[in-house]
C-alpha cells in the first residue's frame, strides 16, 4: 500500500507519534487499512464520551478476525441481518447532496453485511412503507421549509390519512439545511416527528446539519450502522469503557460543525469493516478543500445605464481534474470585505496580526476573518453563544427564549452590528472566533459546457448591494467577484453535481427552458452542449429581465443560436420597458397552446431562478396551461405535472 508520509507540522501528533504511524502505515494493505478505520472510529467515540482519557489505558477490545468479518459480511445479502431485517434508505435531494450521502450510506452499510435498498423518494412505492423493518431517511429542506421537488409526493403521502401505522419500523433521519433560514431542516424535522407519530421507533435521534455537513453526517452514519449491527456477531468491534458511551436519544441533535456524542451508559459496537463515509470516490475538491482556480475573464454583462450588475466570470480549471455536466454548479469560497474585517477588529480591540487557531493551524487574525468565517449573516445559535459576552440586552433576549425577537434583529444585520449594539467588548479573539460559523461556499450554475470548453467554467453572478440599518450591505461572494477579483487572480472553488437538473438522455427530445436573469445561466450550458454533440431536439427559451437595451444577458449567444437553428424559439419579457410589467409567465400564457403541444410531443420543461416569486408563478402558469389546453380538472392537472416530474421531464433549479 502506498501511503503519503505524515509530517509533524501538518498533523496533531508529536515527532515520536509521527514516526510510529509512518512505520505502520507504510506496511498496511487496503484490507488492513479498512479494518483499522473501523477500530479508530469506535475508539474515538469512547474518547469523546469520556470512557478513557487520551493517553490513558485503552479499553478492553473484542476484535474478530478479518476472515470472520468477511464471512459474516457476505452472509446477509438476501435476508434479515443485524437482528432487525433489511435496510431501506430513502433520500430527497434538490441539489444532489442528500443523494450523494444516501449512496455513500448504502455503500458503507453493505460493507458491514447489511442488505440495503436505496430509493429516491419520488421512485419509492408508498404501499411498501408498512412492510419496512429499518428506514434511514436523508433529506434536505428547500427554500423556506419546502421539501425537495422529488420528495413532495412522498412527503404529502406521509402526512395524509393514507399513511399506515408503523409500529414495527425502526428509523433515523439525517436532515440537511442552512441555519440562516428560519425553517432550518424543516422537512427532516417534520418527517422525523411524523414517523414517530405513526408508531415507528428511532434507531438514533435525528441529526440536523448546516451547510458544512461532512463531520455530522459521518457521525450519524457511524451511529446508525452501529445500532443496526449491534446484535450481529461476530463481525463487530466492542469497546467496553468505564464511563459513558455514545447514545441514541430520541430528540434531534443540531450540528453546525463537528459534533460530540449524546450520553448513554453502556457498550459501543461498530461492525467492521467501517470505512469512512467520505472515501476515495468523493470529489477531490469540496468546500473545505477547494481548488485554486485562475480567473481568465471578469466583466459586466449589463449595458451602460443599467441599475443591475451581472458579472461574467471565466475560470481556468486546468490541472484540477474537475469535470461537470450541464446543470451542475460551481461553489466559490469567498473572502469577506476587508473594511468589514478591519471594523470588527477595531470594535473588539484586537490586533490584526495576533494568532488564532483555525483547524490544526495558527493564522493571523485578519487572515482568518477574511477567509475562513462567516461575518455577514447572523444565526440564532451564534447569537446564543455570543450572549455570554454581552453587557447590553442580548443575554436577556436569549434567556427569554425570544426566537421572534432574535429573528427580527438578525434580518439585514451582521456580526459587527451585534458587537456594537449589545456591548460585546474585551473578549479575546481566541474565545470569540471559534464561535463563528465557518465560511460557507456560494453555488453558481455553470453557464458553459465542459464538452465544448474543457478545463474552463463560465459563471454568471449578479452583484447584490443594498442599504439596511444605516449601513451599506452586499452579497459577500457576488461583490467579492465584482469588486476585488481580477483576471490573473485565483479564487477557491469546488464542484457541485446536480443530478436533478439534467439534459434529456435523448438528443432528439424537445426542451422548453424558462430562465429570467441569471436563471438563464444553465441554459447557455445546455445549448452549448447540444451544439457540441450535434443534438437535433427542438429548443425553446423564455428569457426575462428589466430592460432590453441594457439587460439582455448573453444576447449575442441566443441570437447566434437562433440564426443557426439550434434555438428553435425565444420569447422575451422585459418588465421595465412597458407600462405594465410583463414577466416570463405572461409570455408563457400567450404561447399556451404551443407549450402544451410540445409537452404532448415529449418535451422537457426546465425552470431556473428565483424560488420565492418567479418559480411559483411559472408553476401556476404551467398548471393553468395544462388544465385549460388539456381540458383537465385542477386535480388532474396536478397529476399531469407530478407525472412529468416522475419522468424527469419537469425539472427545477431554483434558489
Amino acid at each position: 500500500m502506498s501511503t503519503p508520509l505524515l509530517k509533524v507540522e501538518n498533523s496533531p501528533f508529536n515527532a515520536e507519534q509521527v514516526a510510529l504511524l509512518n512505520q505502520l502505515l507504510g506496511t498496511l494493505s487496503a484490507e488492513q487499512a479498512q479494518w483499522l478505520s473501523g477500530y479508530l472510529t469506535a475508539f474515538q467515540r469512547v474518547l469523546q464520551a469520556g470512557a478513557v482519557a487520551p493517553g490513558g489505558a485503552a479499553p478492553a477490545v473484542v476484535v474478530p478476525s478479518v476472515s470472520a468479518v468477511q464471512e459474516d459480511a457476505g452472509s446477509g445479502a438476501g435476508g434479515a441481518v443485524g437482528g432487525g431485517g433489511p435496510v431501506t434508505v430513502l433520500y430527497g435531494s434538490q441539489t444532489g447532496n442528500a443523494a450523494r450521502l444516501a449512496q455513500q450510506l448504502a455503500k458503507r452499510a453493505k460493507a458491514v453485511g447489511l442488505s440495503v435498498a436505496v430509493h429516491c423518494m419520488s421512485e419509492f412505492k408508498t404501499s411498501q412503507l408498512k412492510k419496512l423493518a429499518n428506514l434511514l431517511v436523508v433529506v434536505s429542506t428547500h427554500g423556506e421549509g419546502e421539501p425537495p421537488d422529488k420528495a413532495k409526493e412522498f412527503y404529502d403521502f406521509l402526512f395524509s390519512k393514507r399513511a399506515p401505522r408503523l409500529e414495527s419500523l425502526r428509523y433515523s433521519v439525517l436532515a440537511l439545511g442552512d441555519i440562516t433560514y428560519k425553517q432550518f431542516c424543516h422537512t427532516g424535522r417534520q418527517i422525523d416527528l411524523r414517523l414517530e407519530e405513526l408508531g415507528a421507533k428511532r434507531l438514533r435521534g435525528r441529526m440536523d446539519c448546516d451547510v458544512d455537513y461532512r463531520e455530522p453526517a459521518d457521525q450519524w452514519m457511524a451511529e446508525v450502522l452501529a445500532e443496526l449491527t449491534a446484535t450481529k456477531a461476530p463481525a463487530k468491534l466492542a469497546l467496553v469503557g468505564a464511563g459513558q458511551a455514545a447514545g441514541h436519544g430520541a430528540a434531534g441533535h443540531v450540528c453546525t460543525g463537528a459534533c460530540g456524542s449524546q450520553g448513554q451508559a453502556g457498550l459501543v459496537s461498530l461492525s467492521l469493516p467501517a470505512a469512512p463515509v467520505f472515501d476515495a470516490e468523493e470529489p477531490v475538491y469540496d468546500r473545505s478543500r477547494p481548488f485554486s482556480a485562475e480567473v481568465i475573464e471578469n466583466y459586466n454583462l449589463n449595458g451602460r445605464g443599467s441599475d443591475k450588475e451581472t458579472r461574467y466570470v471565466k475560470l481556468l480549471l486546468e490541472g484540477s481534474g474537475i469535470r461537470f455536466a450541464p446543470g451542475d454548479s460551481l461553489g466559490i469560497v469567498p473572502e469577506n470585505h476587508p473594511s468589514l474585517v478591519d471594523d470588527l477588529i477595531s470594535a473588539m480591540g484586537w490586533r490584526p496580526d495576533e494568532p488564532v487557531r483555525v483547524g490544526k493551524h495558527d493564522l493571523e487574525l485578519r487572515e482568518a476573518l477574511l477567509q475562513h468565517y462567516e461575518l455577514t449573516q447572523l444565526t440564532r445559535p451564534l447569537m446564543e453563544q455570543l450572549s455570554e459576552f454581552s453587557t447590553d440586552g442580548l443575554a436577556d433576549m436569549v434567556a427569554r427564549g425570544d426566537a421572534e425577537a432574535m429573528e427580527n434583529y438578525a434580518k439585514g444585520r451582521d456580526v459587527l452590528d451585534l458587537v456594537r449594539d449589545f456591548g460585546i467588548r474585551g473578549v479575546a479573539a481566541n474565545q470569540f472566533v471559534p464561535r463563528l460559523r465557518k465560511m460557507p461556499g456560494r453555488l453558481y450554475s455553470i453557464s458553459s459546457s465542459y464538452a465544448a470548453n474543457p478545463d474552463e467554467a463560465d459563471l454568471t453572478i449578479a452583484a447584490v448591494r443594498y442599504q439596511a440599518h444605516g449601513r451599506a450591505r452586499y452579497g459577500v461572494c457576488s461583490v467579492y467577484c465584482a469588486e476585488r477579483v481580477k483576471p490573473g487572480d485565483r479564487v477557491r472553488v469546488y464542484p457541485n453535481e446536480n443530478p436533478n437538473f439534467r439534459l434529456p438522455a435523448d438528443p432528439d427530445a424537445p426542451m422548453i427552458m424558462v430562465g429570467p436573469g441569471t436563471g438563464a445561466a444553465p441554459f447557455r450550458a445546455f445549448l452549448e452542449e447540444r451544439e457540441e454533440l450535434g443534438a437535433t431536439g427542438k429548443n425553446w427559451l423564455f428569457f426575462g429581465d428589466r430592460r432590453f437595451r441594457t439587460d439582455f444577458l448573453y444576447q449575442t449567444d441566443w441570437l447566434r443560436w437562433r440564426s443557426s437553428g439550434l434555438l428553435t424559439r425565444i420569447d422575451v419579457a422585459f418588465s421595465r420597458d412597458t407600462s405594465q410589467k410583463v414577466y416570463v409567465q405572461h409570455r408563457m400564457a400567450e404561447r399556451a397552446r404551443e407549450i402544451y403541444d410540445w409537452l404532448q410531443e415529449g418535451a422537457y420543461f426546465y425552470v431556473c431562478g428565483d424560488q420565492k416569486a418567479m418559480a411559483p408563478d411559472v408553476h401556476a402558469q404551467l398548471r393553468a396551461i395544462v388544465q385549460q389546453q388539456g381540458g383537465l380538472s385542477g386535480a388532474a392537472a396536478d397529476d399531469y405535472l407530478a407525472e412529468l416530474q416522475r419522468q424527469n421531464r419537469y425539472q427545477r433549479d431554483v434558489y
